[in-house]
């Protein structure tokens, strides 16, 4: 396994970021980045499109990867079993049959994230259709949106249904 875990000592927002089978190293950085600033949780589920050591992956996350708690697990098999039975999930992908802003988010809550390239496994999807999300999209020429941009919109959204619980002003 290519992974480590990190558990630091920083504010918790109580929400986990689960991204599955990611590709893009900058995109995770960036990620990571986005849960230090909130005390979200990360869950990266390989395989991985990378290595940890990736420089570009360093690169993006800038000097925040000692600020965020975050796990590595070999499969969705062993993420999931390790999570409390009761844990509310909640998919992200294109094509969803409700906006990630029509649902009540809760603390705990786990937000996840499918690759870059292929998105969710259908699987997932359909197994849990009534958690599967979507952002809205306007224009039919554009096929996707940025990951780490997805994960920023459905994370502040679910922050802010919550009024910013421990909010750090400096």
């Amino acid at each position: 396994m290519d992974c480590l875990d990190n558990t630091c000592a920083v504010r918790r927002c109580g929400f986990h970021v689960v991204l599955f089978e990611p590709e893009i190293p900058p995109n995770t950085g960036n990620v990571a980045r986005l849960c230090a600033a909130t005390g979200a949780v990360l869950h990266l589920i390989e395989p991985l499109g990378f290595r940890l050591n990736d420089a570009q992956l360093k690169r993006a996350g800038m000097d925040y990867w000692e600020h965020v708690e975050w796990h590595c697990w070999p499969d969705w098999v062993a993420f999931r079993n390790a999570q409390p039975q009761n844990a509310r999930f909640w998919f992200v992908e294109a094509g969803g049959p409700r906006l990630y802003s029509a649902v009540k988010y809760e603390r705990g809550d786990y937000l996840v994230f499918g690759r870059e390239t292929a998105g969710l496994p259908a699987r997932l999807l359909d197994s849990n259709a009534d958690r599967w999300l979507r952002l809205p999209m306007f224009n039919p020429a554009a096929r996707s949106l940025n990951l780490s941009n997805c994960v920023a919109v459905v994370l502040f959204e679910a922050l802010r249904q919550l009024d910013f619980p421990h909010e750090y002003r400096p």
